[in-house]
């Protein structure tokens, strides 16, 4: 049986198919022209455990920052530590309502087929966050969401519960690399819910122990104005929503609103469902992005109409094995080299 990238290479041939090759391959030529990769996570990217070939991404450095929604950073940690809890419901479009509040008396949280444990997952993580965000409280200190979440894992005190292997997580990976992660709307997560009960009860002093979004914004520009110096910029969105709209306005806000000089975004992919007839910023093709200054004419960009959480892992797992590959190919030049 071939792998997966020689599968792809002979089958993939058409429509979103050859899409899915190109891109692909668009993605391994960016990085090996010394090329850095932002990824942007929407939907539930987590809970469809995409750790299992994003976190090979990131260790290889193939993934230079991320940004996602808070749901995404909060339910990788959640799958972490509860995954033996997490009830998978196949025939999820046939529930009746009563089915669904039967699931809800039992504290589980549907995500299409798959269910998230309220007290095993979110309260566990609740009781170790609310510690964090109680101690940076008392030391007056300010943090990122995604800054809360390194120190949680730095902190060892999730490392007996974990139940998935931890080479499978993309945050524990993404932490053992200090990526920087950007989060817009954190607000909008369970951990962002659970964090504003805690401010309206006074158990935190108030709302500015957590940076915002538009912190974020600013620390967006300082690295891609830092990174963008030596490297060209690429853009990996999987989904749309906040977490593709928000980082990629990052060049127009330093052309147009600092008019200072800057490269523009010099790759660009999208897996998306979204329909671009109904005025949907989600499913806007690539070329829209040119007319917002996001994009060059000669960017290469790519569209991929298709379910991400399929998508998504074939294209790492093309780009992982040719990577593989490459590195094996030099290392035997370099030891007939060395013979």
């Amino acid at each position: 049986m071939p792998n997966i990238a020689e599968f792809i290479d002979h089958h993939f041939r058409h429509f979103n198919a050859a899409t899915l090759k190109d891109a692909a391959n668009g993605y391994l030529n960016h990085m090996k022209n010394n090329g850095a990769m932002m990824i942007t996570l929407a939907g539930a990217m987590s809970t469809a455990e995409l750790g299992l070939s994003l976190a090979d991404m990131i260790r290889l450095d193939m993934v230079q920052a991320i940004t996602c929604t808070g749901a995404n950073l909060e339910e990788d940690v959640f799958n972490l530590v509860a995954h033996n809890h997490y009830q998978r419901i196949s025939n999820y479009r046939e529930l009746s309502p009563s089915a669904e509040t039967q699931l809800r008396q039992k504290g589980m949280n549907r995500v299409t087929d798959t269910c998230i444990p309220e007290d095993t997952a979110i309260r566990k993580i609740e009781k170790h966050i609310l510690k964090l965000w109680l101690e940076t409280d008392a030391a007056k200190q300010r943090l990122f969401p995604h800054e809360f979440m390194y120190k949680l894992l730095r902190s060892g005190v999730l490392v007996n519960e974990y139940q998935i292997d931890p080479k499978d997580s993309w945050l524990l990976a993404a932490c053992e690399k200090n990526l920087p992660i950007f989060v817009p709307g954190w607000e909008d997560s369970t951990l962002g819910n659970i964090f504003v009960s805690h401010v309206i009860t006074k158990e935190l002093s108030g709302c500015q122990i957590m940076k915002s979004g538009t912190e974020y914004m600013v620390e967006l520009v300082k690295w891609y104005q830092n990174v963008s110096k030596d490297k060209s910029v690429g853009f990996f969105q999987i989904g749309g929503g906040i977490a593709g709209d928000f980082p990629i306005c990052v060049v127009p806000l330093i052309h147009q609103d600092l008019s200072i000089n800057c490269p523009y975004w010099g790759y660009f992919c999208q897996i998306s469902d979204s329909t671009t007839s109904y005025g949907s910023y989600s499913g806007a093709v690539p070329n829209e992005k040119i007319t917002w200054g996001k994009l060059e004419e000669h960017t290469p960009r790519f569209i991929i109409e298709s379910d991400a959480t399929i998508v998504a892992p074939l294209i790492f797992a093309y780009v992982l094995e040719k990577c593989h590959s490459h590195n094996d190919t030099m290392a035997k030049v370099k030891a007939g080299a060395a013979s």
